[in-house]
């Protein structure tokens, strides 16, 4: 069984399609389309990630195909015209790229990722080689966990250390992810830290507790 917290390494897809900074545009979408992905790491020399290149880096192309864009709309849109005229990875790249490590946490890539608003992360390491890439589906695996692998959890890191000795029973039961607490304890002041710690648990969706002082 995992403990909370789960890390980037426990979700990442480790089999990652890449491509070199002289892939030519075609290769790309080839690729993307064959391993039904949205993004590519960009690498160079020993498999340093240099850069990220995204079906947004490569829809203005299609969008400036057979336009004349006014002196506004070119000011405006530079970026996205110098993408139009793009024909290779390092043209087409946005750089550097965001990354994230294996030992990050769930929260942590979650965060990156809303901060930069982007839809997946290459993992690295120490020294920018790729490792695998996580994605937002991949942060959603945590919501995959059995019922009882989170009710267990909850016993063991949370009850049991908190409520040694309740004057009933503290009682755990998760259903379609969301816990539910019942029992009478001593410790009234450890409610709040035992509903905290239990939204804490990676794949909980919601907390229920009914818990009560013993002179409550």
């Amino acid at each position: 069984m995992h403990s909370s917290p789960h890390r980037v390494s426990d979700v990442m897809t480790r089999a990652v399609v890449a491509v070199g900074r002289e892939a030519p545009f075609k290769d790309i979408v080839e690729r993307m389309d064959r391993w039904k992905v949205s993004a590519l790491p960009v690498l160079e020399g020993d498999g340093r990630v240099i850069g990220l290149v995204s079906e947004a880096d490569l829809l203005p192309k299609e969008e400036f195909r057979d336009s004349d864009p006014d002196r506004f709309t070119q000011r405006r849109r530079l970026p996205d015209l110098a993408k139009a005229g793009a024909v290779s990875a390092g043209e087409l790249m946005s750089a550097p790229a965001v990354t994230v490590h294996a030992d990050a946490t769930l929260a942590e890539a979650a965060r990156i990722m809303a901060l930069r608003d982007v839809k997946r992360l290459p993992v690295v390491t120490a020294e920018g080689l790729l490792e695998g890439v996580v994605s937002r589906g991949d942060l959603l695996k945590v919501f995959l966990r059995p019922d009882k692998d989170l009710a267990d959890e909850i016993r063991r890191d949370v009850v049991d250390p908190l409520f040694p000795a309740p004057v009933e029973p503290v009682h755990v039961m998760v259903t379609e992810g969301v816990a539910t607490l019942t029992g009478r304890v001593r410790d009234a002041a450890r409610i709040p830290l035992a509903v905290r710690l239990v939204r804490g648990v990676e794949g909980v969706v919601d907390v229920d507790c009914r818990i009560t002082a013993a002179n409550g």
